[in-house]
């Protein structure tokens, strides 16, 4: 992108928010340091790696990467550093800019000497200060990379504007940049307020969009971004499945929100990624930005015989989850909503089954297009794919035409719009593309209509931890599950250890209202008693088991 050039001017503009609060004098409360406060997610050494692998990618062509971080206020929420620069630098920094290529070669990073947050000329016990480019602890963390003051940013890209060296605009979004001047009506993300200085800036100078290489670099994950994703598509498998016992004529959609993220909070999510889209009945038969353009619209009481859509997700360490199912209000399909569901779904089985390494999101949606019948073509309308690029984002940057390669995460996820019937169904999960084909890692969420009603009835539900580092294959997850239960109706205690001693570690606990035991022979013990105090019934599986990584989950109920 060209635009007219005007004199360079002093880069003053991202520097004076980092300098408007003058540190006053000594405080009574220590000086703090950034990383008493916050700890990277992952090792220094994987963002240096990050950021030589974007040099490389850069290559042998002219030009500097320049990423921004965001400005560091909250507005009543916790602070969310840009993506770019979280997935490059790793650190919490407000109104820094990365620079990396050309002259900054292994890079250089622009910060504020002081953080203005954490200052206050007239509370300095409240705010006592804390430095940033001034800390030698950000300094080593930067490894290769210098650390200069964010007032010395403005005459570096001078001198690489006078020079002619493109500058590559790492901000997040595939679209063209924006115009300097600001549109009436604007609505846009936080960062791009922080590109159009830096358009305004260098005006008339060579100012491309980074996007593609940032896509190069983002699109494929490393095992340290799977770990996380992982755990982040457990805990939304765990949340959809609390939250689907609250499915009931009379409950809001906004209730059943509160639920979803109540799970997930509880089980170590920091923050949703988006707001939670759950909509029911006549709601459920529109996208989520036809309902959100109104500001009631979005919590409608569920009536029976409605479907209702979960399309929700977590956030774990900055890395999303995005997972969709569909229910029945009144804990039943009908055969009309159940033959929708179950062909929507085989749509879904037969694009993750094609997907593999050297494929196209374009061939995957042509698989989609001959899996779907004729008559339902209609209402499964869609753009390039079913689906989208997971990773710090919920639309992490990649080249749509690129081949799939071993590491990429993203959704398949076939939606079916039918006004015509009033019926809307949507399931949506998340798969890895690794070197042989495909893992989805919400594969144990159940999906089909039977399994779906019988997560529903589930009154009473255990859970199992299995070593995380060997976890029992999905074949193999019913049959250890049902030897579990099988030895809390076995009589004799010789018997219970036999079957124990296939399914039970040594040191495991177990945990109840009414007990807390450890190793094989305390847990044969409290069933033995259980036993002897419910004599006659017998414990039985009730539902399917749900396996989620180092977690199982199953329903059971009492019997006889």
């Amino acid at each position: 992108m060209s635009v007219p050039r005007r004199p360079l001017t002093s880069w003053s503009a991202l520097a004076a928010c980092a300098m408007a609060l003058p540190f006053a004098g000594a405080a009574q409360t220590p000086e703090q340091r950034l990383f008493e406060w916050a700890t990277p997610p992952f090792g220094q050494e994987v963002y240096e790696a990050r950021r030589d692998r974007l040099v490389d990618v850069l290559g042998a062509r002219p030009g500097v990467v320049v990423a921004l971080s965001g400005h560091g206020l909250s507005h009543g929420d916790t602070f969310r550093q840009q993506d770019d620069f979280s997935y490059l630098v790793g650190l919490e920094l407000p109104t820094s800019v990365l620079v990396l290529g050309g002259p900054a070669g292994s890079g250089v990073l622009f910060a504020p000497a002081r953080d203005p947050r954490f200052e206050s000329a007239s509370r300095p016990n409240d705010f006592p200060g804390r430095p940033i480019a001034d800390d030698p602890a950000v300094v080593a963390w930067m490894g290769g990379a210098r650390v200069r003051p964010l007032a010395a940013a403005g005459p570096f890209l001078d001198s690489v504007a006078v020079s002619g060296t493109p500058v590559y605009l790492a901000s997040g979004d595939d679209r063209a940049l924006p115009p300097a001047s600001v549109p009436l009506h604007a609505s846009e993300a936080e960062v791009t307020g922080s590109v159009r200085h830096v358009l305004r800036r260098l005006q008339g100078s060579d100012v491309r969009r980074g996007f593609p290489l940032m896509a190069a670099v983002r699109a494929v994950k490393g095992t340290e971004e799977i770990g996380t994703m992982e755990r982040a598509a457990r805990i939304t498998s765990r949340a959809i499945v609390k939250a689907s016992r609250e499915i009931a004529p009379g409950v809001t959609e906004r209730q059943l929100e509160g639920a979803f993220l109540d799970a997930c909070r509880s089980d170590g999510s920091q923050r949703p990624p988006f707001f939670p889209i759950i909509k029911s009945g006549p709601n459920s038969l529109w996208p989520w930005r036809v309902l959100a353009s109104h500001y009631d619209r979005r919590n409608r009481a569920m009536e029976a015989g409605d479907l209702v859509i979960l399309d929700v997700g977590c956030e774990l360490d900055g890395y999303v989850s995005d997972v969709g199912r569909t229910f029945p209000v009144s804990g039943e399909f009908t055969d009309r909503q159940r033959e929708v569901l179950s062909m929507e779904v085989a749509v879904s089985d037969r694009i993750i089954e094609a997907v593999r390494p050297g494929v196209t999101l374009a061939d995957l949606q042509e698989v989609a297009r001959q899996a779907i019948p004729d008559q339902a073509q209609p209402y499964m309308q869609v753009g390039l794919f079913f689906g989208h690029h997971l990773g710090l984002s919920t639309g992490d940057p990649v080249d749509t035409s690129a081949p799939l390669a071993p590491g990429m995460i993203f959704t398949v996820e076939p939606w079916y719009y039918n006004h015509d019937e009033g019926i809307s169904v949507f399931t949506e999960d998340e798969v890895l593309v690794t070197e042989g084909g495909a893992r989805n890692l919400t594969a144990m969420l159940p999906r089909r209509p039977a399994d779906l009603e019988r997560l529903m009835s589930a009154g009473i539900v255990s859970g199992l931890t299995v070593d995380p580092d060997q976890p029992p294959p999905p074949s193999d997850l019913d049959a250890l599950v049902d030897q579990y239960v099988a030895a809390w109706n076995e009589p004799s205690r010789a018997g219970r250890m036999e079957m124990l001693e296939e399914v039970w570690a040594e040191a495991g606990r177990y945990l109840d209202p009414s007990a807390h035991t450890r190793g094989r022979e305390a847990l044969a013990d409290h069933i033995g008693g259980f036993q002897r105090g419910m004599s006659g019934p017998s414990i039985q599986r009730s539902g399917p088991v749900i396996g989620t990584g180092a977690h199982i989950t199953f329903p059971w109920e009492i019997t006889g």
